[in-house]
């Protein structure tokens, strides 16, 4: 038990929509609702969840648990941005995220807003371009967000080490 709330408590948990949904019964009208919920570690790990329920709050808890489910790791730079820009979509949301410099905050939507939160990134510029369903603007913002690479990765995946990377980048920019 103890270590259940131990672990409950390394995770920061944003409601992002509610959705009250009526069915029409032969009494009258049946309510249901549906919760979008972010959850994350604020030191790069992030998940969401989409639960429903005819109360609000066993519609939450029910997307804090899949949210859990469904943590995904992204590499930051500096712990405070990202490595590089980004772009993702889902249906028709599309959005684009710009790493930052140190001082700029989080430049981004209602829901864009909530998973840079709970990610633990301080400094980012986002647009969302289509799509203002919450639901979309969350998905493919999951789906940019898996598409970050950190130089140690591309380091792995091309052979090199991580300081000739990073010399090819500054070198990159000289001539630019």
């Amino acid at each position: 038990m103890r270590k259940d709330q131990e672990r409950e408590s390394e995770f920061v948990d944003r409601l992002v929509h509610i959705n009250r949904v009526a069915k029409v019964v032969k009494g009258g009208k049946r309510f249901s609702f549906a919760a979008l919920v972010v959850i994350g570690d604020q030191k790069g790990r992030v998940g969401f969840g989409h639960g429903k329920a005819r109360e609000v709050p066993e519609a939450i808890r029910k997307a804090s648990e899949q949210a859990k489910r469904q943590l995904i790791r992204v590499p930051l730079r500096e712990a405070r941005t990202l490595h590089h820009d980004v772009k993702g979509r889902h249906g028709a949301g599309k959005v684009i995220l710009r790493a930052a410099p140190p001082g700029t905050g989080i430049i981004a939507g209602g829901p864009m807003r909530a998973v840079f939160e709970t990610l633990g990134i301080n400094d980012i510029v986002a647009k969302s371009q289509g799509s203002a369903n919450p639901y979309n603007m969350i998905r493919a913002t999951f789906d940019a967000l898996q598409n970050v690479d950190s130089p140690r990765s591309v380091a792995n995946r091309r052979g090199l080490k991580v300081s000739e990377l990073q010399a090819r980048r500054s070198d990159a920019g000289v001539d630019a």
